[in-house]
């Protein structure tokens, strides 16, 4: 299940697929798949780091400044801090996120493993992560690199999205199916 091809296609696939190349390049995969994820935090918990991201008032000289600044506060390598300088420059900030999960589905294909995004209601623990992890890799028979994020809107279940594959058993969604059968 290579979703290179797929990945390519879109803007925040091709600057992904450009860094990976110059990460493996540099055997540097792993420092800037954990500087993505360490961004991708950033810009979800910060709200100045947000807007320094997508405000377009910012020149792109600022941009890359102030990218370049936080980026050495959150330890990020040089490769990654380079590439931001490059996002800045191109107004491609607001991308970061895309180009981070694009990057993870290029380094997991990278090492044999398959990507996989769980959404659930509340954080799993460790044992309910390791049973779902378990089941996944027996389903897609190979290893499996999963990636959590909750979103209490889908009330209960939960929705994974492996490649172009979702299974979404949420309670939203079959809340929503029910209202649909019943206006017949």
């Amino acid at each position: 299940m290579d979703n290179s091809g797929g990945i390519q296609a879109s803007l925040a696939g091709r600057y992904a697929t450009a860094l990976f190349d110059l990460a493996r390049d540099q055997k540097a995969i792993e420092k800037v798949e954990k500087s993505l994820e360490t961004l991708t935090e950033a810009v979800a918990q910060s709200a100045d780091f947000k807007t320094l991201t997508t405000s377009p008032l910012l020149s792109r000289d600022d941009a890359a400044k102030g990218v370049a600044a936080a980026a050495k506060a959150l330890k990020v390598d040089s490769l990654t801090t380079n590439f931001l300088g490059v996002l800045a420059q191109n107004r491609r900030l607001g991308e970061i996120a895309n180009v981070a999960r694009a990057f993870k589905t290029l380094a997991a294909n990278e090492r044999g493993e398959v990507a996989a995004e769980v959404i659930s209601a509340h954080p799993l623990d460790a044992a309910q992560s390791l049973a779902l992890k378990s089941r996944l890799r027996t389903r897609v028979g190979r290893d499996v690199n999963v990636t959590y994020s909750v979103d209490p809107a889908i009330l209960g279940g939960l929705v994974v999205k492996i490649g172009s594959q979702m299974i979404d058993s949420s309670i939203r969604t079959r809340l929503n199916t029910l209202a649909n059968a019943m206006k017949g």
